[in-house]
Protein backbone atom coordinates (compact mmCIF):
# COMPACT_ATOMS: atom_id res chain seq x y z
CA UNK A 1 0.00 0.00 0.00
CA UNK A 2 1.38 3.38 -1.02
CA UNK A 3 2.10 5.92 1.74
CA UNK A 4 2.02 9.48 0.44
CA UNK A 5 4.17 11.11 3.11
CA UNK A 6 7.82 10.11 2.56
CA UNK A 7 8.85 10.67 6.17
CA UNK A 8 6.17 8.26 7.34
CA UNK A 9 6.82 5.76 4.55
CA UNK A 10 10.54 5.57 5.40
CA UNK A 11 9.72 4.95 9.07
CA UNK A 12 7.25 2.22 8.20
CA UNK A 13 9.76 0.57 5.86
CA UNK A 14 12.29 0.50 8.71
CA UNK A 15 9.62 -0.58 11.23
CA UNK A 16 10.74 2.34 13.36
CA UNK A 17 7.65 4.55 13.33
CA UNK A 18 6.70 6.30 16.56
CA UNK A 19 3.48 8.25 16.65
CA UNK A 20 3.26 10.74 19.51
CA UNK A 21 -0.33 11.13 20.68
CA UNK A 22 -1.19 14.47 22.24
CA UNK A 23 -4.82 13.41 22.83
CA UNK A 24 -7.99 13.55 20.76
CA UNK A 25 -9.64 15.74 23.42
CA UNK A 26 -6.55 17.77 24.31
CA UNK A 27 -7.03 21.33 23.07
CA UNK A 28 -4.74 22.90 25.66
CA UNK A 29 -2.48 24.87 23.29
CA UNK A 30 0.39 25.19 25.78
CA UNK A 31 0.40 21.46 26.51
CA UNK A 32 0.14 20.41 22.85
CA UNK A 33 2.98 22.78 21.90
CA UNK A 34 5.10 21.27 24.68
CA UNK A 35 4.50 17.76 23.35
CA UNK A 36 5.10 18.88 19.77
CA UNK A 37 8.42 20.52 20.64
CA UNK A 38 9.54 17.35 22.40
CA UNK A 39 8.46 15.24 19.43
CA UNK A 40 10.50 17.44 17.10
CA UNK A 41 13.61 16.98 19.23
CA UNK A 42 13.19 13.23 19.47
CA UNK A 43 12.98 10.16 17.24
CA UNK A 44 9.22 10.64 16.80
CA UNK A 45 7.86 10.22 13.27
CA UNK A 46 4.70 12.29 13.56
CA UNK A 47 2.34 13.84 16.08
CA UNK A 48 -1.35 13.04 16.50
CA UNK A 49 -3.56 15.86 17.81
CA UNK A 50 -7.20 16.78 18.24
CA UNK A 51 -9.09 17.84 15.12
CA UNK A 52 -8.79 21.52 15.95
CA UNK A 53 -8.03 24.00 13.16
CA UNK A 54 -6.22 26.40 15.47
CA UNK A 55 -3.92 23.64 16.73
CA UNK A 56 -3.16 22.46 13.21
CA UNK A 57 -2.21 25.95 12.04
CA UNK A 58 0.03 26.52 15.06
CA UNK A 59 1.85 23.21 14.75
CA UNK A 60 2.34 23.59 11.00
CA UNK A 61 4.32 26.74 11.81
CA UNK A 62 6.47 25.40 14.63
CA UNK A 63 6.93 21.68 13.90
CA UNK A 64 8.90 19.86 11.23
CA UNK A 65 6.92 16.66 11.75
CA UNK A 66 3.82 15.56 9.84
CA UNK A 67 0.62 16.51 11.67
CA UNK A 68 -2.15 13.95 12.11
CA UNK A 69 -5.62 14.84 13.34
CA UNK A 70 -7.99 12.33 14.94
CA UNK A 71 -11.74 12.57 14.76
CA UNK A 72 -14.97 10.86 13.73
CA UNK A 73 -16.54 14.17 12.74
CA UNK A 74 -16.34 14.70 8.97
CA UNK A 75 -16.74 18.49 9.22
CA UNK A 76 -13.83 18.80 11.66
CA UNK A 77 -11.73 16.54 9.43
CA UNK A 78 -12.51 18.60 6.33
CA UNK A 79 -11.62 21.87 8.06
CA UNK A 80 -8.34 20.43 9.36
CA UNK A 81 -7.40 19.21 5.88
CA UNK A 82 -7.89 22.76 4.64
CA UNK A 83 -5.71 23.98 7.53
CA UNK A 84 -2.86 21.71 6.42
CA UNK A 85 -3.21 18.39 8.26
CA UNK A 86 -0.93 15.76 6.71
CA UNK A 87 -2.67 12.62 7.95
CA UNK A 88 -6.23 11.82 8.93
CA UNK A 89 -6.99 9.31 11.63
CA UNK A 90 -10.39 7.87 12.26
CA UNK A 91 -9.73 6.55 15.72
CA UNK A 92 -8.52 7.28 19.26
CA UNK A 93 -12.02 6.29 20.24
CA UNK A 94 -11.62 6.39 24.03
CA UNK A 95 -13.00 9.91 24.14
CA UNK A 96 -16.18 8.67 22.44
CA UNK A 97 -16.44 5.51 24.55
CA UNK A 98 -16.72 7.78 27.56
CA UNK A 99 -19.85 9.18 25.91
CA UNK A 100 -21.21 5.71 25.11
CA UNK A 101 -20.46 6.03 21.37
CA UNK A 102 -19.37 2.85 19.57
CA UNK A 103 -19.05 3.03 15.78
CA UNK A 104 -20.09 0.09 13.64
CA UNK A 105 -17.87 -1.22 10.85
CA UNK A 106 -20.34 0.20 8.33
CA UNK A 107 -20.16 3.66 9.91
CA UNK A 108 -16.36 3.58 9.82
CA UNK A 109 -16.31 2.61 6.15
CA UNK A 110 -18.86 5.31 5.31
CA UNK A 111 -16.76 7.94 7.10
CA UNK A 112 -13.60 6.83 5.28
CA UNK A 113 -15.33 7.15 1.90
CA UNK A 114 -16.51 10.63 2.83
CA UNK A 115 -13.01 11.68 3.93
CA UNK A 116 -11.47 10.30 0.74
CA UNK A 117 -13.79 12.56 -1.25
CA UNK A 118 -12.23 15.60 0.48
CA UNK A 119 -8.69 14.94 -0.75
CA UNK A 120 -7.53 12.01 -2.82
CA UNK A 121 -3.85 11.84 -1.92
CA UNK A 122 -3.89 12.11 1.86
CA UNK A 123 -2.81 9.31 4.17
CA UNK A 124 -5.68 7.83 6.16
CA UNK A 125 -5.21 5.78 9.32
CA UNK A 126 -8.13 3.86 10.79
CA UNK A 127 -8.19 2.33 14.26
CA UNK A 128 -9.81 -1.10 14.28
CA UNK A 129 -12.19 -1.13 17.28
CA UNK A 130 -11.38 -3.60 20.06
CA UNK A 131 -15.03 -4.33 20.84
CA UNK A 132 -15.73 -6.34 17.69
CA UNK A 133 -14.53 -9.94 17.35
CA UNK A 134 -11.15 -10.75 15.84
CA UNK A 135 -12.86 -12.18 12.76
CA UNK A 136 -14.82 -8.94 12.34
CA UNK A 137 -11.63 -6.94 12.87
CA UNK A 138 -9.92 -8.83 10.05
CA UNK A 139 -12.94 -8.43 7.78
CA UNK A 140 -13.04 -4.70 8.45
CA UNK A 141 -9.32 -4.43 7.74
CA UNK A 142 -9.79 -6.12 4.37
CA UNK A 143 -12.65 -3.79 3.44
CA UNK A 144 -10.62 -0.74 4.45
CA UNK A 145 -7.74 -2.00 2.32
CA UNK A 146 -10.05 -2.33 -0.69
CA UNK A 147 -11.32 1.26 -0.39
CA UNK A 148 -7.80 2.68 -0.09
CA UNK A 149 -6.97 3.09 3.60
CA UNK A 150 -3.18 2.89 3.85
CA UNK A 151 -2.51 2.73 7.63
CA UNK A 152 -4.24 0.70 10.32
CA UNK A 153 -4.01 0.92 14.09
CA UNK A 154 -5.04 -1.46 16.84
CA UNK A 155 -6.28 -0.59 20.30
CA UNK A 156 -6.62 -2.31 23.63
CA UNK A 157 -9.57 -2.45 25.95
CA UNK A 158 -10.98 0.81 27.23
CA UNK A 159 -10.54 0.75 30.99
CA UNK A 160 -13.61 2.84 31.72
CA UNK A 161 -16.03 0.84 29.62
CA UNK A 162 -14.52 -2.61 29.50
CA UNK A 163 -17.36 -4.29 31.37
CA UNK A 164 -20.15 -2.98 29.16
CA UNK A 165 -18.41 -3.10 25.79
CA UNK A 166 -20.53 -5.07 23.31
CA UNK A 167 -19.35 -8.06 21.30
CA UNK A 168 -15.70 -8.33 22.32
CA UNK A 169 -14.04 -11.72 22.03
CA UNK A 170 -12.00 -11.11 25.19
CA UNK A 171 -12.84 -11.93 28.80
CA UNK A 172 -13.20 -8.26 29.66
CA UNK A 173 -13.22 -8.79 33.40
CA UNK A 174 -9.86 -10.58 33.48
CA UNK A 175 -7.91 -8.64 30.85
CA UNK A 176 -6.13 -5.86 32.76
CA UNK A 177 -3.31 -5.00 30.35
CA UNK A 178 -4.62 -3.11 27.33
CA UNK A 179 -1.37 -3.86 25.49
CA UNK A 180 -2.09 -7.60 25.11
CA UNK A 181 -5.39 -7.39 23.20
CA UNK A 182 -3.81 -4.75 20.97
CA UNK A 183 -0.91 -7.11 20.23
CA UNK A 184 -3.28 -9.95 19.38
CA UNK A 185 -5.26 -7.72 17.01
CA UNK A 186 -2.00 -6.48 15.46
CA UNK A 187 -0.88 -10.03 14.77
CA UNK A 188 -4.15 -11.15 13.19
CA UNK A 189 -4.71 -7.99 11.14
CA UNK A 190 -1.13 -7.86 9.85
CA UNK A 191 -1.61 -11.40 8.56
CA UNK A 192 -4.82 -10.40 6.79
CA UNK A 193 -3.82 -7.31 4.81
CA UNK A 194 -0.70 -5.71 3.39
CA UNK A 195 -1.09 -2.41 5.24
CA UNK A 196 1.28 -1.01 7.89
CA UNK A 197 -0.14 -1.55 11.38
CA UNK A 198 0.50 0.64 14.42
CA UNK A 199 0.15 -0.82 17.91
CA UNK A 200 -0.90 2.05 20.14
CA UNK A 201 -2.57 0.94 23.33
CA UNK A 202 -0.74 0.56 26.62
CA UNK A 203 2.72 0.62 25.07
CA UNK A 204 5.65 1.44 27.36
CA UNK A 205 9.16 2.36 26.31
CA UNK A 206 10.77 -0.81 27.67
CA UNK A 207 8.42 -3.07 25.66
CA UNK A 208 8.41 -1.05 22.45
CA UNK A 209 10.43 -3.77 20.69
CA UNK A 210 7.64 -6.33 21.12
CA UNK A 211 4.99 -5.15 18.60
CA UNK A 212 7.28 -5.58 15.58
CA UNK A 213 7.50 -9.28 16.45
CA UNK A 214 3.72 -9.45 16.06
CA UNK A 215 3.50 -7.68 12.71
CA UNK A 216 3.51 -4.02 13.72
CA UNK A 217 5.41 -1.45 11.68
CA UNK A 218 5.21 1.18 14.40
CA UNK A 219 3.91 2.15 17.81
CA UNK A 220 1.90 4.97 19.30
CA UNK A 221 2.80 6.58 22.63
CA UNK A 222 0.44 8.89 24.45
CA UNK A 223 -0.78 8.15 27.96
CA UNK A 224 2.73 7.24 29.14
CA UNK A 225 3.93 10.73 28.22
CA UNK A 226 1.58 12.34 30.73
CA UNK A 227 3.91 11.29 33.52
CA UNK A 228 6.85 13.12 31.96
CA UNK A 229 7.17 16.56 33.49
CA UNK A 230 9.41 18.46 31.08
CA UNK A 231 10.22 18.60 27.38
CA UNK A 232 13.53 16.97 28.19
CA UNK A 233 11.76 14.10 29.98
CA UNK A 234 9.38 13.57 27.05
CA UNK A 235 12.28 13.55 24.58
CA UNK A 236 14.14 11.04 26.71
CA UNK A 237 11.11 8.74 26.96
CA UNK A 238 10.45 8.80 23.20
CA UNK A 239 14.11 8.17 22.43
CA UNK A 240 14.17 5.26 24.87
CA UNK A 241 11.16 3.82 23.03
CA UNK A 242 13.01 4.19 19.73
CA UNK A 243 16.15 2.68 21.17
CA UNK A 244 14.32 -0.40 22.42
CA UNK A 245 12.51 -0.75 19.09
CA UNK A 246 15.73 -0.75 17.12
CA UNK A 247 18.29 -2.24 19.49
CA UNK A 248 20.08 -5.51 19.25
CA UNK A 249 20.94 -7.45 22.41
CA UNK A 250 24.27 -5.63 22.42
CA UNK A 251 22.55 -2.32 22.92
CA UNK A 252 19.63 -3.19 25.18
CA UNK A 253 21.52 -2.21 28.33
CA UNK A 254 22.23 1.22 26.92
CA UNK A 255 18.61 2.20 26.28
CA UNK A 256 18.02 3.63 29.74
CA UNK A 257 20.87 6.02 29.06
CA UNK A 258 19.38 7.49 25.89
CA UNK A 259 20.00 11.19 26.09
CA UNK A 260 18.60 14.44 24.82
CA UNK A 261 20.88 14.54 21.77
CA UNK A 262 20.52 10.94 20.64
CA UNK A 263 18.55 11.83 17.52
CA UNK A 264 21.62 12.88 15.54
CA UNK A 265 23.67 9.93 16.84
CA UNK A 266 21.10 7.30 15.90
CA UNK A 267 20.64 8.65 12.40
CA UNK A 268 24.31 8.20 11.61
CA UNK A 269 24.91 4.93 13.44
CA UNK A 270 25.14 1.88 11.17
CA UNK A 271 24.43 -0.44 14.05
CA UNK A 272 20.76 0.56 14.05
CA UNK A 273 20.27 -0.32 10.38
CA UNK A 274 18.60 -3.54 9.40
Amino acid sequence: MNIHNKQIKDAFDAKSLIKVIAGIDNTNIKNVIKIAKAADLSQATYIDIAANVKLVKILKKISQLPICISSINSIDIYNCILAGADIIEIGNYDFFYNKGIYLTAEQIISLVLEVKSFKANIDICVTIPYYISLFEQMQLAKKLYIIGVNILQTEGISKLHKLQSPGSCFDLINVKNTFLPSLLSTYMISKSVNIPVITASGSKNIISHIPSNYGASGIGVGSSLKNQMSIRDIVKYINQSYCYMMSSDLLMNDCHGVNYNLRAILRTSLIFKK
